[in-house]
């Protein structure tokens, strides 16, 4: 039986509208990416926030449970990376970070469409299958 993968969007976008990304999470300076995302149910979460929760939870909790803390830590620390990192938005849907196919193919069209519209950069697609995805760095 061939094993069914679960898949995540994620979004590149402007520096201008990365910081109105993260100040208005109604999506209102971006009409068109809104309707798409309340069509879905479907919300972002920029990926330089989510890796500062992850540190900001590792020092609360003990790093020492958080194998990829010094990782993130170096990552948002960095000023390249974390220039990067504003930019990029993962997609989440109905609460979850990853979903189905069939979710994930319509989503991306929609998304796709929007590319170099306003500030709408790409769309990039990733799944679960561990072969297509990079290990974790060792400690």
């Amino acid at each position: 039986m061939e094993p069914t993968w679960q898949f995540q969007l994620r979004i590149t976008v402007s520096p201008e509208l990365a910081n109105d990304l993260r100040a208005d999470p109604t999506y209102a300076s971006h009409a068109a990416l809104r309707n798409v995302l309340r069509k879905h149910n479907a919300t972002l979460k920029c990926q330089f926030d989510a890796f500062a929760d992850y540190v900001n939870e590792a020092e609360k909790q003990g790093p020492e449970n958080y194998p990829l803390y010094q990782w993130t830590r170096q990552t948002i620390e960095n000023p390249e990376k974390k220039a990067k990192y504003l930019q990029s938005f993962t997609v989440y849907v109905n609460g979850d970070e990853i979903y189905g196919k069939e979710v994930a193919d319509v989503l991306e069209a929609e998304l796709t469409a929007l590319a170099s519209d306003d500030g709408f950069k790409s769309v990039a697609r990733f799944d679960t299958n561990p072969a297509n995805n990079q290990q974790p760095p060792r400690r």
